[in-house]
């Protein structure tokens, strides 16, 4: 169903695609937006138990597409270095193609906020998470469930 990388020689393996996932703070989701146009966001997000987790407004463009449509993918740049006078770039990034859910169980939520959490603000104690909780009101976690993932470097890396 997915296709073969067409320079299949630059592909990184499953594991270094995972680290670019795993070290990386922001990347874009792609969906199926209003009137068929694709709809691509940068997000901030935690490579957590296996799947991308988002947290979002409880309405809005994102919402309304993944409601619609729950196909997505998301694209991490690890790196990209200009080469000037060589006309290309050293570059290393991670596609990952799969299906988008709301999660919905309190106690997953707040599992998915404190890896979140964990990852942006490491140096934070409890009384501050909780407060966080506290004001974030109305709050949306989506989980992107992983169906493809691969990753690939320029050949000058």
């Amino acid at each position: 169903m997915f296709r073969e990388m067409r320079r299949g020689r630059q592909a990184l393996s499953g594991p270094e695609t995972l680290e670019i996932l795993e070290r990386n703070t922001s990347g874009t989701l792609a969906v199926l937006g209003d009137g068929g146009y694709p709809y691509a966001v940068p997000l901030s997000y935690v490579y957590y138990g296996g799947r991308l987790y988002f947290h979002c407004a409880r309405s809005g463009h994102k919402l309304d597409a993944v409601r619609a449509c729950d196909k997505a993918s998301f694209c991490v740049i690890d790196r990209d270095e200009v080469l000037p006078g060589k006309f290309t770039t050293k570059y290393r990034s991670a596609i990952v193609f799969g299906r988008v859910r709301e999660v919905t169980e309190p106690a997953e939520i707040e599992d998915i906020m404190r890896a979140l959490a964990g990852k942006y603000s490491p140096h934070e104690g409890e009384e501050a998470f909780q407060r966080e909780m506290r004001t974030s009101g109305a709050l949306c976690v989506l989980a992107l469930e992983i169906e493809h993932l691969s990753g690939k470097q320029g050949k000058e890396l």
